[in-house]
Formats: C-alpha cells, structure tokens, sequence
C-alpha cells in the first residue's frame, strides 16, 4: 500500500480524528480512505446517470409503465417488460 501524506489545518485534524473516533474506524487513515472510496462511487453513479441521460430516448414513464413494474413485482419478476 502506498502512502500519502496530508497536510491539514488544526480545525480539519481534529474534525477527522473525532470523526474517525465517532464512526468507529481504527485510525484516521481508514477514515479518509472510507471518505474517498464513498466519493469513487459517487463519481461512478453520476457517470452512470449522464450516460444513461445521454444513451437516448427513454421509456415513457405514465401510470401504465408503473402498472406493469407493479405486476412484475407480483409475479417475482426482476425486470419491467
């Protein structure tokens, strides 16, 4: 694992150490990582969004696209027809 050092203001250390405290991590390392991780897939999920935003012409969504995810649902199925 490589190793990063971080300066940060006296303000900012402390908030990282109470939190990492607060949340439960070891150390305030396993904090930031968790920080940047959930960050990673926030990027991911917007990149998911404008893709699908930008992939075309969607589905109509009026009350009969929601009837039959609602009857597939009832059937057990995953997916809308």
């Amino acid at each position: 694992m490589a190793t990063m050092n971080v300066s940060l203001p006296d303000p900012l250390k402390r908030f990282v150490e109470e939190q990492s405290s607060e949340r439960g991590f070891g150390t305030s390392s396993e904090y930031v990582r968790d920080l940047i991780r959930h960050e990673q897939e926030r990027t991911q999920m917007r990149a998911l969004i404008v893709a699908g935003m930008t992939s075309g012409q969607g589905s109509e969504l009026n009350a009969d696209y929601f009837d039959g995810l609602r009857a597939g649902l009832d059937e057990g199925e995953t997916t809308a027809s």
